[in-house]
């Protein structure tokens, strides 16, 4: 049988090829609803399948774009990927996923093979090392967006928590249950200030000055995740411990759990815990652990929004960043004293 071509289409439809041509495209806007749904029923009936590389060329678009994520294992970078993949799909846009490791020499090499591939478009979470392959992508007027980090010197779309409330939340949150002597445990902050984690440090001392709560050094720990569990006995080995602990993510707060089953710390009752990002395992360990959330979903549908925006009017817009609020989970992770 011969393959059902656009003509097909527009023959039977009863319209001309350019209104098929609009309707595969999604271009409604002078398109009746009945013109919409007679079309549709030929395309099922005939089975026709559009031409995708014939679509690339005479749009000048591969309808791939590119997502680069500093670490896969965090919660919130599977739930951004998530959203972002169901909102391109829904504009016949595919994803191509890397997974860079922490590793700027990693990132730039998929950043490479990526405008190598002519994709449309980068939603990239920062390594931030260094800042020339990023402004090498905005040089090649490739469409560019950050989620949850940012990096000095580039200026771009940039999607994010407000990591300072955040952390802010928390604190008030124990420290209205009687909690004053408060610990923050965080990833290593690295040669490249992660955002987050620079931006929580901030957030801790800030509620911790304006509730008038002594700030110790001592109290303020980063630590690979390998060696959280000794950070942990160290400061529960103080003369004056923490009564509570803020996880600074949910990388973090599994090796906290972990450690809890492992030596068996109650939580609450010998620690309170808090911890930010509401990885799921945090509604399954028993107590349920409060944590402050970021809405991944969300933050992963406008990065996309943003591209595909970009990408449809051929600039990047306005360098805007994003700031999304963050809200509290109430569990049973926090006693009062």
């Amino acid at each position: 049988m011969k393959k059902p071509t656009i003509e097909d289409v527009a023959k039977r439809a009863g319209v001309s090829k350019s209104t098929v041509s609009q309707f595969l495209n999604e271009r409604y806007q002078y398109m009746s609803e009945e013109t919409r749904r007679r079309i549709a029923e030929v395309i099922e009936d005939l089975k026709y399948q559009p031409n995708g590389l014939a679509r690339s060329l005479k749009q000048n678009r591969t309808f791939m774009v590119g997502i680069i994520v500093a670490n896969i294992d965090y919660s919130l970078s599977i739930k951004c990927i998530r959203a972002i993949e169901n909102e391109l799909q829904q504009h016949k846009t595919q994803v191509i996923i890397c997974n860079a490791d922490e590793s700027p020499d990693k990132e730039r090499e998929y950043i490479e093979m990526l405008a190598a591939r002519q994709v449309d478009g980068l939603i990239v979470f920062p390594t931030g090392n260094g800042n020339s392959s990023y402004n090498r992508v905005m040089n090649m007027k490739l469409p560019l967006v950050f989620l949850d980090r940012l990096v000095d010197g580039v200026t771009t779309q940039s999607l994010l928590l407000d990591n300072e409330a955040a952390a802010k939340m928390a604190i008030q949150e124990l420290a209205g249950h009687g909690h004053e002597r408060i610990a923050l445990l965080s990833l290593p902050l690295g040669d490249y200030v992660i955002t987050p984690r620079k931006e929580r440090v901030s957030g801790y001392k800030k509620a911790m000055e304006e509730l008038g709560l002594p700030i110790d050094e001592a109290y303020i720990c980063h630590a690979a995740k390998e060696d959280i569990a000794a950070v942990l006995e160290g400061l529960l080995s103080l003369s004056q411990p923490p009564t509570a602990l803020l996880a600074g993510n949910d990388i973090v707060l599994a090796e906290i759990l972990k450690f809890a089953n492992q030596t068996g710390l109650r939580i609450p009752e010998q620690l309170s815990v808090i911890g930010i990002d509401d990885a799921e395992f945090a509604h399954i360990y028993n107590p349920v652990i409060t944590t402050i959330s970021q809405p991944a979903h969300d933050m992963g549908t406008q990065a996309a929004r943003i591209l595909l925006s970009a990408i449809e009017q051929k600039g990047a817009g306005l360098p805007i960043t994003y700031r999304f609020p963050p809200v509290l989970q109430q569990g049973q992770s926090v006693r009062t004293l």
